[in-house]
């Protein structure tokens, strides 16, 4: 059904993650994030989207990212219809796939990076989408697009697309948040979106919006 990457790069501090499927609504039913918790992709044949929330809490709290997911995945009884994969802040990275997503399901795990995958055509969706990833780009939104990309032409979904989303989150700067919650080329109109949100105008615009700020504890 959906195919996602999640990333951390340790140089910047951006956290950065993207989401395609053959249903609708992607970038509300699956990605959730939080600069200081980290990222999730909640999907699968009937993902729940309390799965995303609540991973994401326990690593907000400091629970890593492998430990969040158990403590997420392990009473729900449909969990072998759902799929979840997570980074928290420090890059780790885990992912739960249950055996009931579709005859192809994928992931790809390491420090700073994550895919996972269900429902595919091939198991040579996640390997393009990673391949993609590690190369250059001008920026991680379109290192993301590029990906997703990648992964639909390498067979993606094997329903098709209907849906897109991205979400970035960057040290002392909004999130950037985008969706497209229904289109015939979805990953096409997300590119259409960034370039939009990078013209001169909405770019000023933008960077006067206020961040996340870290709360300083006093000791007491």
């Amino acid at each position: 059904m959906t195919f996602s990457l999640l990333s951390l790069d340790k140089t910047t501090g951006i956290l950065a993650g993207a989401s395609a499927t053959g249903n609708l609504c992607v970038g509300g039913w699956v990605l959730r994030g939080h600069p200081f918790g980290g990222l999730t992709a909640s999907q699968g044949a009937e993902p729940n989207i309390v799965w995303g929330d609540e991973t994401l809490k326990q690593m907000e709290n400091g629970v890593s990212a492998s430990n969040a997911i158990k403590g997420t995945t392990n009473n729900d009884p449909r969990r072998e219809y759902r799929q979840i994969a997570a980074i928290d802040i420090d890059g780790k990275t885990n992912v739960y796939s249950g055996g009931k997503n579709g005859v192809i399901i994928d992931e790809i795990v390491e420090d700073g990076l994550v895919l996972a995958g269900n429902i595919l055509s091939n198991r040579n969706v996640l390997k393009k989408m990673y391949d993609t990833f590690k190369k250059p780009h001008d920026s991680v939104e379109e290192k993301l697009i590029a990906s997703l990309r990648a992964g639909a032409e390498a067979g993606g979904d094997s329903r098709g697309l209907m849906s897109a989303a991205l979400l970035v989150f960057k040290p002392q700067q909004p999130p950037i948040t985008l969706r497209v919650d229904y289109h015939e080329t979805p990953i096409d109109q997300l590119e259409n979106i960034l370039k939009k949100i990078q013209e001169p105008a909405y770019d000023a615009w933008f960077k006067t919006l206020p961040s996340y700020q870290k709360e300083e504890k006093i000791p007491k």
